[in-house]
């Protein structure tokens, strides 16, 4: 089994540096595996909210992979470390997959979202093989739920069961379910649902590569993600400039920092 990259702390949360290609490569290698673990997608709205809250900041110090998915963590990272970013990470690993019969379950969305998704990635991928697709509810799931995602996962035993329910919920998900459920990996991909099915437009590329897509994605959704953006960002890179300043230290927990 291929051992997990190492980390570096930002907020105290250990960031896996490695590359969208190490990432791809490491989820297709789960191939026929069972409770591999999760995966977290880093931002600076993830690392904010896990600094508020020990208990999330101990999910991601605890995933097999917590990799660096908005532009600020790749910017604090050692030489060599790419970006991860999840709608990229999804397209990646179906399309590579695809040449040793690697299954995924689309997990997430509102109404709609998970079958459209998987309609336009079997178009875009010829041969993908999708096991199945589960549109929870805007809530906890009940008893009844839960049993019924279980024993359909347990029949299908996908390799990837891909996440899309936004930082936090999909973290904590994951976190809960992963050890009982018979998939291979958990991936939280959070928008990824939203801009490949066509339901929310991407930002172009060059503005994904300058570190302000976040800025896109306000002026499109700006009564949903500007209470996130607007507080979340300076306060983001207010406390990052503390800890590369030495003015504050933010100790690694959990299992990565038993790892060392």
């Amino acid at each position: 089994m291929t051992p997990a990259p190492p980390r570096y702390n930002v907020l105290g949360v250990g960031v896996s540096a490695l590359t969208l290609a190490q990432a791809r490569d490491l989820i297709v290698g789960v191939r026929g595996q069972l409770r591999r673990g999760y995966i977290c997608l880093g931002t600076a709205h993830g690392l904010s909210e896990a600094h508020a809250d020990p208990a999330l900041r101990k999910i991601f110090n605890e995933s097999w992979l917590t990799t660096p998915d908005g532009m600020p963590l790749v910017w604090l990272g050692p030489r060599g470390v790419g970006r991860v970013y999840g709608p990229d990470l999804l397209l990646a690993v179906c399309d590579a997959g695809r040449a040793t019969g690697l299954t995924h379950y689309f997990f997430g969305g509102t109404p709609g979202v998970a079958e459209e998704l998987r309609a336009k990635l079997c178009t875009r991928f010829p041969g993908l093989a999708v096991a199945g697709t589960f549109t929870p509810p805007f809530r906890p799931l009940n008893d009844a739920e839960s049993a019924a995602l279980h024993a359909e996962v347990a029949r299908t035993r996908p390799d990837v069961l891909w996440v899309g329910l936004g930082t936090p919920k999909q973290e904590r998900f994951m976190a809960a379910h992963w050890p009982s459920l018979d998939a291979g990996v958990l991936v939280g991909v959070g928008a990824a649902f939203d801009f490949h099915s066509g339901r929310v437009r991407q930002a172009p590329r060059w503005i994904q590569r300058s570190g302000f897509e976040w800025l896109f994605r306000l002026g499109t959704e700006p009564r949903r993600l500007g209470p996130r953006y607007l507080k979340t960002n300076p306060l983001f890179a207010l406390r990052v400039l503390a800890q590369l300043g030495g003015l504050k230290k933010y100790p690694l927990e959990g299992a990565e920092a038993r790892r060392g």
